[in-house]
């Protein structure tokens, strides 16, 4: 039952970071092991979007693919993902992003939690997951500072 959290202080906004992480359509230009992003499904209503979405993910000869339903909640500045079908037992995936009271910087949040349902390919994926969510953050950091312009230095904070 692997887990993953960290928090990282950029300097770009809470919503411009919930725009960016919530735009998964492109996730394959830029995170690691994403090969393709397919939205099934959107639905909207009171203010929160819920998507369906089926990711391939990749590492070198082994590819799989999930799917996961998205809520999109930009009110709350958070989105949790809830896995639905593919090679997890389960996983549970959340991001939360907290403006900064000085700076104009944020906080953002990142929680996975998961388990493979095949214990061989837990074992030949595991690693490399635990490895690829660590890049995750600062993947998403770099894509923001493409789309908004270099940010100063940031860091992950303690747990």
């Amino acid at each position: 039952m692997p887990t993953f959290e960290t928090k990282r202080r950029v300097s770009h906004s809470a919503d411009k970071m919930f725009g960016l992480v919530a735009d998964v359509e492109k996730y394959p230009q830029f995170l690691p092991m994403c090969e393709a992003l397919t939205v099934r499904s959107r639905k909207e209503k009171d203010g929160v979007t819920v998507l369906v979405a089926d990711m391939a993910v990749g590492y070198k000869a082994i590819r799989e693919s999930f799917t996961s339903q998205v809520v999109l909640k930009p009110d709350e500045k958070a989105i949790d993902v809830k896995y639905l079908n593919g090679p997890f037992k389960y996983l549970r995936n959340e991001w939360r992003f907290e403006d900064e009271e000085k700076g104009g910087g944020s906080v953002v949040h990142f929680f996975i939690d998961y388990e493979f349902r095949s214990r061989i390919l837990g074992a030949m994926m595991g690693a490399v997951f635990d490895r690829a969510f660590r890049m995750f953050a600062e993947a998403f950091e770099k894509r923001a500072d493409t789309l908004y312009g270099e940010s100063g230095v940031s860091a992950p904070t303690a747990n």
